[in-house]
C-alpha cells in the first residue's frame, strides 16, 4: 500500500527547474555468473542517482579480485576511479570498485551500492561474505570525472578469469 499525505502551502512557494521523479525502485533481471569475463547490465535511463550491484554467490576460475565499472554509451569507465577494500591483502583499485577475493572456490555474497555524488562523481560502499564463511569484507571508493551513466560491467581485476557460479543483479532509482 502507498501512504499519502497532503501538505500545505501558506503564502508563495517557488520551485524552479526542479524534476520530481517517481522514488521507484527498477530491479534488473538477473543473470546466470556460470559463464563469460564480464556481465553487463546497459540500456539504465539518464535520471539514475542510485544503482545497487547485488551477488548472490559469484564465483570465478581464478583468484582475481571483482571489479565492478560504471559506463557511458562510449563503454566502461576503466579509469579515474580511487576503490579498497578488506580482505586479501587489502587491494585498491583506479580502474574500478573492487570486491576481494581470495580463492577460486569461494562464493561472494553482497552488496555494494553506488550512489550519485555530483553530475561527474560517483561514491559506492558495500558489504560482502563468502557463502559457509563468518568473515565480512568491506568495499569503498568513488569516480570521477563520469558523463552520464548508463551501464554497468561486472568483471575481475585481470579481465581474462571466467564466472563459474552464482548470479547478479543490479537496482536503479532516481
Amino acid at each position: 500500500s502507498i501512504d499519502s499525505t497532503v501538505v500545505t502551502l501558506t503564502g508563495t512557494q517557488t520551485l524552479t527547474n526542479k524534476t520530481i521523479q517517481g522514488g521507484a525502485i527498477t530491479s534488473g533481471t538477473a543473470v546466470a555468473s556460470t559463464s563469460g569475463t564480464s556481465i553487463d547490465f546497459t540500456g539504465l535511463p539518464s535520471w539514475v542517482k542510485r544503482i545497487t550491484v547485488m551477488f548472490r554467490e559469484v564465483s570465478q576460475t581464478g583468484t582475481d579480485n571483482f571489479l565492478i565499472q560504471l559506463g557511458t554509451s562510449s563503454g566502461p569507465i576503466t579509469s579515474g576511479y580511487i576503490s579498497s577494500c578488506s580482505g586479501g591483502s587489502s587491494p585498491t583499485s583506479t580502474a574500478g570498485f573492487i570486491v576481494a577475493e581470495d580463492t577460486a572456490a569461494e562464493k561472494d555474497i553482497g552488496q555494494l551500492v553506488i550512489s550519485i555524488f555530483s553530475t561527474s562523481s560517483w561514491i559506492a560502499s558495500g558489504t560482502f561474505t563468502r557463502s559457509g564463511s563468518t568473515a565480512i569484507r568491506n568495499s569503498a571508493g568513488q569516480l570521477t570525472g563520469a558523463g552520464t551513466i548508463d551501464r554497468v560491467r561486472i568483471t575481475t581485476t585481470g579481465g581474462t578469469n571466467t564466472f563459474d557460479f552464482g548470479s547478479v543483479n543490479i537496482l536503479y532509482e532516481g
